[in-house]
Order: structure tokens, then C-alpha cells, then sequence
């Protein structure tokens, strides 16, 4: 990955969610910089709202790893849920086979991305132990009680809770969606431990065979891999309440005198076509699914020219029009041949230390492509080494303009009709040269003829 001139280095800000401020980044230990995000719940395919939050992750460590000189970036599977409890018995699925199946799901879809791989991957099932000692601890200390078979934590132990989400108390319940059991002290109290029957997955522990509530899953996995204070936690928007108020209470009660997380960082949510995402409105989409109709890198610019904490409308002509840039791009690019090893733009840089202002970055690229594609060699190396910095122009433009699409034809078969159309205007059978050019085009291929002969790319 390029490297930034260490003699320019700007200040990085972040938005934090706590303070409701965009400030400077202050790491609790410069040579180590420790980070985690909420990843997915393992029972289907994701979605690419879920993309969009990796991918805020993704860009937040690259920009990191310019800058310090380690990082720790830990991203969780959440591998034991009640939606995946019932998802497996729709199926007629063992648990653990779904799991790994939408697992592996997930890393395809973000390896798709380009996104790069976290540095540890914990599964929740690997660290049940881990919840249950801070549960005990939570318990011995008075911050939560056994009712009913559960364990629950007492939000009233607790007076900083809201803090984070800031909301009142009446809010605060209201936005739960909790099950008000007449067991609880409090309406607002959540499940730390819960029982499980012979057909839920569950373990032994002190308060009877059960398994983990999804809050405490986390808690316990960033403990055990970044400790009691760690610089940065982020997830989506909707994540902020009740998971991550929840998770912030309880470590924080856990571990008295730790900060928890120094930082919040929550990317706003993805509409479709400007409504939320459903199922049931028929808007539900996958990475499979864009990757049907356009190459992956064209999704991944779509949502890098949105700031990640702007809602952001996904529709058909936004990736077109994301492709089309990238095609440019790559058109600069090609007009020049190796191109040396470049540091990233100054002004690139700069918009990408003010809050990972992607929009801002991108917005430099352009007349970098400009002055590349007027015989400008160290523009285009400038703008390789920007694009790649953001996970884009990975390809080279032979690789890009040529490359498979899912739904167009194999090189061989592009080749295989290229020898037929030049057989045909050979034989000034012209009618049936136009058919073969225009039904390449029909299946987004272009063809250009030249003095060399025949050329093709992808539209």
C-alpha cells in the first residue's frame, strides 16, 4: 500500500458518537493502534447496506496503517443468535453448517470488495468462556442479578447509561424493544445469559445450561484480543441503541477505571431506491446481486463517494455512472506505460485525515485523470497510487476493459467472433460483420477497429 510523506503528515479527526464532535485522534499508545467493528450475525447473505459498514472499517484501517506503526483491527462473527437458531431449523440445517457456509459468504462478498481481511476474526462460540467470567464479575459486583433462569444486566447500576446514544431514560426504553418481563427490576434490564432448550445451542455454566445474550459477545471479544480500553469501536448507525450502549455499560461496570472504547465511529444507513431495505418491498440486495450487473470495484467507488456518516441512496444509475468514472480512470492509466511508484497527493491525503472524507479524496482524482490523459506521467502515477489507496484501479486497464463480467461473454467466445466478423468483411458480407459488432455491443462488449486490427473492451 502507498505510503504517505511522513514530512506532511496532516492531523486525522474522527467524528465520535459519544461527544457529538468531530475530534482530533489522540491514540492511548501511538505505537499501537487497536480497533474493532461489529461484524456480521452468520445466517444469510449479507446485504450491502452491512458492505457499506465494512467498508468504512476497511478505509478507517488503511488510513491508520499510513500512519502508526501498528494496528490491531478485530472484527467479530456472531455465530450464536436466535436468528440463526431459526433460520437452521427452517432449513433443516445443523447450526454449525450454516455458520460456516454464510461465513464463508461473508469473506467471499468482502473479499469481492477488495476489502482487506481483518487481523483476528473472532467466532462467538470460541469465546464463551470469556462472557461467562465477565458476567460472573458483573454479578459479584452488583451490576447484574439471576431472575427467572436469566441473568440480567441492571441498567440502574449503571448512571452514565445513555451516555453514548444520548437519550433519556423514557427514550431509552422505548427504543429498546425489550420483552418486559415481570421478572426484571427494570423494563429496561437485558439479557446477559438466557436458558436454552434441548433444540437451542447452549452451554453449562453457574446459572444453568444457556446461552449468551448478543451484547455480552462482544464485550468479551474485544476484551480478550485490544484489553480494558482500546482506541476505536464502530459499527452502523443502527447499532448505536441498544447494542452498543449496552456494550459500553456493561464493560465499563466490568472493568472499573478502563474507558472501554476511546472513540465511536457509526456510518449512516443505506436506502434503495430512497427506502429502507426489505425484504418485503422487494429491495433486498446482496453483493451477488450487484455483481450480476456490474464489477465490484464500480460498488465500492458508489459508496466511497458518499461520506460514510451521509445516508446513502443506492439505485441502478448511481454504480453505472460509478463505472463510467472508472472507466475514465482506467483510460488515463492506459495511456501510459510503467509508471513509476508515486506518494499519495497531498490534498488526497488531507480530505482523507478530515474524518475519512472519501467524497473529498475522490473529488482530487479528477484532474489527476485530466492531466493523465493530456501525456501527464506523474499525474497518472498519482492517480494510481490514490485509487489503490482506496481499494480501486486494481486491476490494470487491459485487466479492466477485458475482464470477465458475470453476465457477458468469455474471451474465447469475443475472440471466436471477431475471427467470424473479420471472415465476414473479408467476404463483404457486411450485414453480417454490423450483426456480430452489434451483438457484442448488446452484451456490453465495444469493439474498435484500428490500423493494428481488431481491439475490444468492456462498455
Amino acid at each position: 500500500m502507498a505510503k504517505h510523506s511522513l514530512r506532511t503528515l496532516p492531523q486525522l479527526t474522527l467524528h465520535d458518537s459519544q461527544r457529538r464532535a468531530t475530534l482530533p485522534f489522540v491514540p492511548l499508545d501511538p505505537e499501537h493502534i487497536r480497533v474493532y467493528y461489529c461484524g456480521p450475525t452468520v445466517y444469510d447473505l449479507p446485504h450491502i447496506g452491512n458492505l457499506r459498514a465494512m467498508l468504512s472499517a476497511d478505509v478507517l484501517t488503511r488510513l491508520l496503517r499510513t500512519l502508526y506503526p501498528q494496528v490491531t483491527f478485530v472484527r467479530n462473527i456472531t455465530d450464536v443468535d436466535d436468528k440463526i437458531t431459526a433460520r437452521a431449523r427452517e432449513n433443516g440445517e445443523d447450526i454449525a453448517s450454516l455458520t460456516t457456509r454464510t461465513t464463508l459468504d461473508f469473506q467471499h462478498d468482502t473479499d469481492a470488495m477488495g476489502m482487506m481481511r481483518p487481523d483476528i476474526e473472532p467466532r462467538a462460540t470460541h469465546h464463551i468462556g470469556e462472557m461467562q467470567a465477565m458476567i460472573a464479575r458483573l454479578v459479584a459486583s452488583g451490576h447484574a442479578y439471576e431472575a427467572n433462569n436469566h441473568v440480567l444486566f441492571s441498567v440502574a447500576s449503571f448512571a452514565d447509561y445513555g451516555a453514548l446514544s444520548g437519550r433519556d431514560p423514557e427514550e431509552l426504553l422505548a427504543g429498546a424493544r425489550v420483552e418486559v418481563a415481570p421478572w426484571k427490576r427494570d423494563p429496561g434490564d437485558f439479557v446477559l445469559w438466557k436458558p436454552s432448550d434441548e433444540q437451542q445451542p447452549g452451554w453449562d455454566s453457574p446459572w444453568g445450561r444457556g446461552r449468551p445474550g448478543w451484547h455480552i459477545e462482544c464485550s468479551a471479544m474485544s476484551h480478550r484480543y485490544l484489553g480494558d480500553s482500546f482506541d476505536i469501536h464502530g459499527g452502523g448507525s443502527d447499532l448505536l441503541f441498544p447494542h452498543h450502549e449496552n456494550e459500553r455499560a456493561q464493560s465499563l461496570c466490568c472493568f472499573p477505571g478502563s474507558q472501554f472504547a476511546n472513540y465511536w465511529l457509526h456510518n449512516a444507513m443505506l436506502l434503495v431506491n430512497g427506502e429502507k431495505m426489505s425484504k418485503s418491498l422487494g429491495n433486498f440486495l446482496t453483493m451477488r446481486d450487484v455483481l450480476d450487473r456490474s464489477p465490484a470495484e464500480a460498488l465500492r467507488l458508489f459508496f466511497l463517494s458518499t461520506h460514510y456518516r451521509s445516508t446513502l441512496n443506492f439505485t441502478w444509475s448511481g454504480v453505472e455512472e460509478a463505472k463510467k468514472t472508472l472507466d475514465r480512470f482506467q483510460r488515463a492509466l492506459a495511456a501510459h506505460d510503467d509508471l513509476p511508484e508515486a506518494d499519495l497527493p497531498d490534498d488526497f491525503f488531507a480530505a482523507l485525515c478530515e474524518d475519512l472524507n472519501t467524497a473529498g479524496a475522490l473529488a482530487t482524482l479528477h484532474p489527476l485523470a485530466a492531466a493523465a490523459l493530456s501525456g501527464d506521467a506523474e499525474a497518472a502515477a498519482q492517480l494510481r497510487a490514490a485509487g489503490r489507496f482506496l481499494g480501486l484501479l486494481t486491476m490494470t486497464p487491459d485487466e479492466w476493459f477485458r475482464g470477465n463480467a458475470s453476465n457477458g461473454p468469455e474471451e474465447n467466445e469475443i475472440e471466436a467472433l471477431i475471427t467470424e466478423r473479420l471472415d465476414a468483411r473479408k467476404a463483404r458480407n457486411f450485414a453480417r460483420a454490423d450483426e456480430i459488432r452489434n451483438e457484442l455491443a448488446g452484451q456490453g462488449v465495444i469493439l474498435e477497429d484500428g490500423p493494428q486490427g481488431t481491439t475490444w473492451r468492456r462498455g
